[in-house]
């Protein structure tokens, strides 16, 4: 093939000897844009100069950086085309010259872009709502074809309106949604090539925060080192970063505030009256933000900020207590003095709500804002004491104590009449209230009394009682004498009398209940106590004609009866009784006759009365009659003493009284209590509170044991301890739980 080629070169070489001819291989060229191409040109002939030419027509000179070109003997040179652009297509001419001997060729250059992607970045953010321009910038020439694509679909953009592609190729959504975002595929293709490409680019549909605080007010109380917890919850995507505001301040975690891991909640420690207002919760992504207010309400437990004791005279036209009070809600002020309380705004008027007047205009309380006023007018020895101020608002309270001091003249308040006997020492009280303390001296008859104690009168003072102890030696110690006290504010003296005691008159009875072997005397006391008071009562009884037996009996409170026993059945007695006092022992009352009972016999059967005290199912003639009952309380409210009055004895002596009890709601009676013959009474202590219990009482003698005498009662409620106004403590029991809530007692005959 060489051969036929070089044949032919020599041929037209001999037969064109005088001419030139110029060829160039590839006799066209299509470059893409940025690539490099070379073309050769081959010279038939001898040829002394071989040249390039660009389009424009200028020739191209050797070390040019885009189009080089290069000659390597007479007969070949060669054009580069270095990253070639559009502005390198058009007709390269390549000439030869020898002498006057030219020969030419031309190649023309053509430059196409291919696909390519300048812009189309992912992943492309939008937010929520938005008109979307997704954005895919692609070169070529001829310019492409642009379709796009979606979850592996083209999109159709005339059955969807918010899809639209653009004249520049970007793909738009209208008003795009959460549920738009994915992966696009931007497919790019040139027909003439057949040259396709494609990016694929990630939409990313960013969504606005939305913020809810959990509560809208936040309520706290200062300075008692609690904390308020402030909190928002905030939805949005990407997840938003929360964080408070408070007065156009960025509040961080300190000693302060402390906020928790995702800022959703915010902590103000040691809560004080300053941080109150509104707190901003802020929730941002890169859709935006959005802002939550939540109100701190800071309130103030009251305080009490000043208060100070006092001091005012009797007969003063008036004294003013003032008492201030901090707080937030504004602190209601009261005053109480023991137990009565006084508010502004009670029996107030129309024109000053604020203004308290007591009834007798004595006692005005006046408040206004964190202050409050007391006056007391016409002031009196009993206003003075302490004085309790108390602030109050919804939160709280504070108490504090103040003192009036009220000085006064003495008073002198013991009871004018004394009653002794001669060789009875008696003590003359002389009970002085006084403020200053008050000193005291003793007259009689206008004389001083010496204080050297020597002789049957003697002086013994305290700090309130002065006593002047008498022991009258013959009847001129007995009348007058002066108690004369005295301070700085003035003197008052008082006239006490002793007088020369006598002995009761007699005691009346007024009737006597007999039984077969005992009889219950009830009497009235004597009209006439002599003075001083009954110690003792003498009972005496006889049958008729015969000698009286007597017994004396200590006088007790509201004694009304006694019981006489060992008496015999159906017989007739005489009884008559005296009344006995540090005197002396009165006149007897008139002698009163009575009769006992014959003996009963009866037969019982008991299926209801605790079995250690049941009667037998069938009892023997003579067995003693039921007592009867009755409650007294006992000091303590839980404590109570059964009395027992003896009835019909049978006929044979009470050997002993068996007592059983135990509270209603529960079935097992507490131990049983035995007591002596000569025993009127048990007491029963430690009881619950508030309890309703029952009681059996059976009196047994020989024959055997009576039917019982049942009582029934509940014990108080529990008291309640007040506070202490005056320094003092105490109890109070309501009086219907004093009087046990009502006593019920059932007789079985």
């Amino acid at each position: 093939m060489l051969q036929i080629r070089d044949i032919i070169w020599g041929l037209l070489f001999i037969g064109c000897a005088a001419t030139i001819q110029v060829e160039i291989m590839p006799p066209q060229g299509e470059i893409s844009v940025g690539e490099s191409k070379f073309f050769l040109c081959k010279v038939l002939g001898d040829a002394k100069d071989i040249d390039w030419y660009a389009p424009s027509g200028e020739k191209i000179l050797p070390n040019r950086p885009d189009i080089f070109v290069s000659q390597t003997d007479n007969m070949m040179s060669t054009l580069t085309i270095y990253h070639a652009n559009v502005d390198s297509a058009g007709i390269y001419k390549c000439v030869a010259k020898n002498g006057d001997k030219e020969a030419q060729a031309t190649v023309q250059v053509k430059i196409f872009q291919k696909i390519t992607f300048k812009s189309s970045p992912s992943p492309q953010e939008f937010s929520e709502g938005d008109d979307a321009d997704i954005v895919c910038d692609v070169d070529s020439s001829p310019p492409p074809t642009i379709i796009w694509k979606h979850k592996g679909s083209k999109i159709q953009v005339a059955k969807d309106v918010r899809f639209k592609i653009m004249d520049n190729g970007h793909l738009q959504i209208r008003g795009i949604k959460k549920t738009d975002e994915g992966m696009y595929n931007c497919e790019a293709r040139v027909m003439a090539r057949g040259e396709i490409d494609f990016r694929m680019i990630m939409v990313v549909v960013n969504v606005l925060p939305t913020i809810r605080a959990r509560q809208s007010d936040i309520n706290a109380t200062a300075d008692i080192g609690s904390s308020a917890l402030l909190a928002c919850d905030a939805d949005g995507f990407p997840e938003p970063t929360v964080t408070w505001a408070h007065n156009n301040v960025v509040l961080e975690s300190g000693d302060k505030y402390s906020l928790n891991e995702d800022g959703s909640e915010l902590v103000i420690k040691d809560v004080k009256k300053v941080d109150e207002g509104d707190y901003t919760c802020i929730a941002k992504n890169k859709a935006g933000e959005k802002a939550e207010e939540v109100s701190l309400n800071v309130f103030v437990q009251p305080k009490i900020t000043y208060l100070n004791n006092q001091t005012a005279s009797e007969f003063d036209e008036q004294v003013t207590l003032t008492c201030e009070a901090s707080g937030d809600p504004t602190p209601t002020i009261s005053w109480s003095f023991e137990n009565r309380v006084f508010t502004e705004g009670q029996q107030a008027s129309w024109t000053r709500p604020d203004k308290y007047e007591s009834l007798d205009r004595n006692i005005v309380v006046r408040s206004h804002a964190r202050l409050s006023s007391l006056t007391l007018k016409n002031i009196q020895f009993t206003y003075a004491g302490q004085y309790l101020c108390t602030a109050s608002n919804s939160i709280g309270q504070d108490n504090q104590h103040m003192y009036l001091e009220v000085r006064y003249a003495p008073k002198i308040l013991s009871p004018v009449m004394t009653f002794t006997w001669e060789g009875n020492p008696a003590n003359i009280s002389c009970e002085v209230e006084a403020h200053p303390g008050a000193s005291v001296v003793w007259f009689r008859d206008g004389l001083q009394l010496s204080t050297t104690n020597i002789t049957n009168m003697k002086i013994y003072n305290t700090p309130t009682i002065s006593y002047l102890e008498i022991t009258p030696d013959s009847e001129s110690d007995f009348g007058s004498y002066n108690c004369t006290a005295t301070n700085v504010m003035g003197t008052e003296s008082k006239e006490f009398l002793l007088i020369q005691a006598d002995v009761p008159s007699s005691p009346e009875i007024h009737q006597v209940e007999p039984f077969s072997s005992t009889a219950v005397v009830k009497f009235e006391e004597p009209d006439s106590m002599g003075g001083v008071p009954v110690m003792k009562y003498r009972l005496e009884w006889r049958l008729p004609d015969q000698d009286w037996t007597g017994r004396v009996y200590d006088a007790e409170d509201d004694m009304t009866r006694i019981t006489i026993f060992d008496l015999k059945p159906d017989t007739t007695y005489e009884v008559k009784m005296s009344a006995i006092n540090g005197k002396g022992e009165g006149e007897s009352s008139p002698a009163r006759t009575f009769k006992t009972e014959p003996i009963r016999y009866s037969f019982t059967i008991s299926s209801e009365i605790p079995p250690t005290i049941a009667a037998t199912s069938m009892a023997s003639k003579g067995e003693p009659s039921a007592p009867k009952l009755e409650v007294k309380v006992q000091n303590r409210g839980n404590s109570l003493k059964v009395n027992w009055i003896k009835q019909d004895d049978g006929g044979s002596p009470i050997k002993h009284y068996l007592i059983r009890y135990k509270a209603k709601h529960v079935s097992d009676w507490k131990p049983e209590i035995r007591l002596p013959h000569g025993s009127e009474y048990v007491v029963l202590s430690g009881l619950d509170w508030n309890t309703e219990y029952e009681v059996y009482v059976v009196a047994e003698n020989q024959q055997g044991k009576s039917e019982p005498g049942i009582l029934s009662f509940r014990t108080a409620t529990e008291p309640t301890t007040i506070p202490a106004t005056l320094g003092c403590r105490c109890v109070t029991y309501s009086l219907a739980a004093l009087l046990l809530s009502m006593l019920t007692v059932h007789w079985l005959s």
